[in-house]
């Protein structure tokens, strides 16, 4: 797989996980419709490095690497989930946009990447306006607890930035598709235990469209997208990966909107453009030197 692909299939898959996600826990509720999703992802990863005679590499760093990304993973998509049934699908990709900013500030800390200019300064303190717009927004939320559901999501956000960065760090060197196992199978237990204790229950009926979101996440979103994600992780520096959420937000309020009924208000569209610009910004000393390289 060539790098370009995986990351084109990334910025796909990403732009319709929350509305995704939404339509997934609609009927099955967000404790079950995540646990399903990472139960399919779990079985048809394992069946393909099966399959495939791929292996799962038990080394110091490959466990180390299924402990960190299953970690995080569970800790991300428990709050986007819980925090999805508030929000509108497009206002989460929105705030997985923060993202690169984020990276960029842990990367400083973790991976000793160089500090940040001006230019990528302003871009952070602009993404932190564009945020606040979109917490004073009233507009793009669909119920009185969106407060607690924008704050699951950003705490969502802080969690995957720190676990991509520490991945980085731990560089492990394992197919794509034997981390996903890893890390899907550290997660599993966790998401079962998040469904026993919030609810314990399987739906009695789920919808033709519910069951298909949860099977199309078990498959491209845990699976896929998963390989793709950690496919590139090797082959790029973490503030570029982080740069995919440049564009899935805009592809995602898009989704929302005509899929879904979601209204796009000017401050939310203010805050979208604010954040937007910021990581335009803050990837100006990126973008200079590859026009030098080139």
């Amino acid at each position: 797989m060539s790098v370009p692909a995986a990351y084109l299939g990334i910025v796909l898959i990403w732009s319709t996980t929350p509305l995704a996600i939404q339509w997934s826990a609609q009927e099955a509720g967000y404790s079950f419709a995540v646990l399903a999703r990472m139960a399919i992802g779990f079985a048809v990863a394992g069946l393909i490095v099966a399959a495939w005679r791929i292996g799962l590499p038990l080394h110091t760093r490959a466990r180390r690497a299924y402990l960190l990304g299953g970690l995080s993973l569970f800790g991300a998509m428990a709050l986007t989930y819980w925090g999805a049934r508030f929000v509108h699908s497009g206002l989460i990709s929105v705030l997985f946009g923060l993202s690169p900013l984020i990276t960029s500030m842990l990367a400083r800390i973790w991976l000793n990447e160089p500090p940040l200019r001006p230019s990528q300064f302003a871009g952070v303190l602009l993404g932190i306006a564009g945020l606040a717009v979109i917490f004073l927004h009233d507009h793009g939320v669909a119920r009185t607890e969106a407060p607690a559901g924008l704050a699951a999501v950003l705490a969502a956000v802080l969690i995957y930035s720190g676990g991509l960065v520490g991945l980085k760090r731990i560089a492990d060197d394992s197919p794509p598709l034997a981390t996903t196992v890893g890390t899907l199978g550290v997660s599993l237990p966790l998401f079962a235990a998040l469904w026993w204790l919030a609810d314990g229950q399987a739906p009695a009926d789920i919808g033709t469209r519910s069951l298909a979101a949860i099977t199309y996440l078990g498959v491209f979103g845990s699976v896929i997208g998963f390989a793709m994600y950690y496919y590139v992780i090797k082959h790029l520096d973490a503030s570029r990966i982080a740069l995919i959420t440049l564009v899935t937000p805009v592809i995602a309020l898009l989704l929302g909107h005509l899929l879904n009924g979601e209204a796009i208000g000017l401050r939310l569209a203010a805050g979208t453009t604010c954040i937007l610009g910021g990581l335009l910004l803050h990837q100006v000393p990126s973008f200079q030197r590859r026009l030098a390289r080139s």
